[in-house]
């Protein structure tokens, strides 16, 4: 994805982790000038401001952003999980930004109400756990006064790409041994066989559309679901890591009753994950359009080359 815009300054809450670095270094290279707000205890990317605070030593977070004593043109929260990270952001910026990004996940909806291809509505979205948190802060900023701040959520589902783990699955997600597992001719697990949809995003794709977003008044509080362009079965995903090393892939089928009496939190992995991209299409952003063949090959690539 390309695009085109004058320069922009920039504040990401994060740029230490694998979106939040990805967007950062993908601003930085269009040109922007780009702020990170960190706890320290990773680097961040080469050509950004750092600024260093736990963003729940509330007020030393607030003292951090203060004195910088600049207005930024866009800020993107890709970490707020708590309800009081939302409440933190409406706070600190409505005065110093006109846009406020907030990324959230496709988590929110309880994975037993889905409809599919899975619109931003819904009756049924889950109410505890990460999912439940996600909606919350979701929630604040849809029912926030208005300010000079307007907002955007994005809900992503499986985001992939360099600088994180391979797997979309329970057993086999964000898994670091399943390059060595597959090498070794070793059988995976795959939870429903492997047979759930899944449309996963590019994380360079998802940071450009995330800086599309900018300016873009047909965005503004509203909520977005945002995905890859291919729709796969969950195996086929394992089966193009497979194919770029090399190797064939074998598969033991674990059953989802079985998995779940053991790990019930993973039921919002369990049931289909494909998107309608109507409304960010209507909005006028451009979708993301690497094919998960090519942003698979890339991904693996960039594990086995390091």
């Amino acid at each position: 994805m390309t695009q085109t815009m004058s320069q922009l300054n920039i504040l990401i809450i994060g740029g230490s982790g694998f979106l939040s670095g990805t967007l950062a270094r993908f601003a930085v290279g269009r040109g922007h000038s780009v702020w990170t707000i960190t706890r320290g205890k990773k680097p961040v990317p080469t050509g950004v401001t750092a600024l260093t605070a736990d963003r729940y030593a509330r007020s030393a977070f607030g003292a951090a952003v203060r004195a910088v004593d600049r207005q930024w043109d866009l800020v993107v929260d890709c970490i707020a999980y708590e309800p009081g990270d939302i409440r933190q952001d409406l706070e600190l910026f409505s005065e110093r930004t006109r846009h406020l990004v907030f990324v959230s996940t496709d988590f929110v909806y309880d994975p037993a109400g889905r409809r599919y291809p899975q619109s931003e509505e819904s009756d049924r979205y889950l109410t505890e756990g990460y999912g439940g948190k996600k909606r919350e802060c979701e929630l604040l900023l849809e029912s926030a006064p208005p300010s000079p701040m307007h907002w955007t959520i994005l809900r992503p589902g499986h985001i992939y790409g360099p600088g994180s783990e391979l797997g979309c699955l329970p057993l086999h997600s964000r898994d670091p041994q399943l390059i060595a597992a597959l090498r070794a001719g070793q059988p995976l697990s795959l939870v429903g066989e492997g047979l759930f949809l899944q449309q996963p995003v590019r994380a360079l794709d998802l940071s450009s559309v995330i800086l599309a977003l900018h300016g873009s008044e047909t965005t503004y509080e509203k909520t977005f679901c945002i995905a890859g362009p291919d729709v796969v079965e969950s195996r086929e995903y394992y089966a193009i890591i497979a194919r770029t090393l090399g190797v064939p892939l074998r598969v033991t089928a674990v059953t989802v009753e079985e998995h779940l009496s053991s790990s019930p939190a993973s039921a919002p992995f369990l049931c289909h994950r494909f998107y309608d991209l109507t409304a960010l299409a209507r909005a006028g952003v451009p979708l993301p359009d690497t094919s998960l063949e090519e942003g698979l090959r890339e991904h693996v690539l960039s594990i086995t080359e390091n």
